[in-house]
């Protein structure tokens, strides 16, 4: 999946000039909420991720929170060592 999404953006950085590539901006906004329409789809649908929504509500949060407080100290870390004048 890694690969193929370097492989989209090398062609994009060789394919820049191209004025059609230019105008593909306007319909990614669109085309990601499709996405994640059919991905809602799927998932209201599948009883197995509706039963356990709350469990995986919890870990989400959890993990969001985790994710937020590691970004924050590792700022913090940075803003001192680097950008603080002694």
């Amino acid at each position: 999946m890694i690969a193929i999404m370097f492989a989209g953006v090398g062609a994009g950085y060789l394919l820049r000039r191209l004025r059609f590539l230019q105008r593909i901006s306007l319909l990614i906004m669109p085309a990601v909420c499709v996405l994640l329409f059919v991905m809602g789809l799927s998932v209201g649908s599948s009883d197995r991720i509706v039963r356990n929504l709350p469990t995986l509500g919890t870990q989400a949060l959890i993990l969001a929170l985790a994710g937020t407080l590691g970004s924050l100290l590792a700022a913090l870390a940075v803003e001192k060592f680097f950008f603080r004048k002694k």
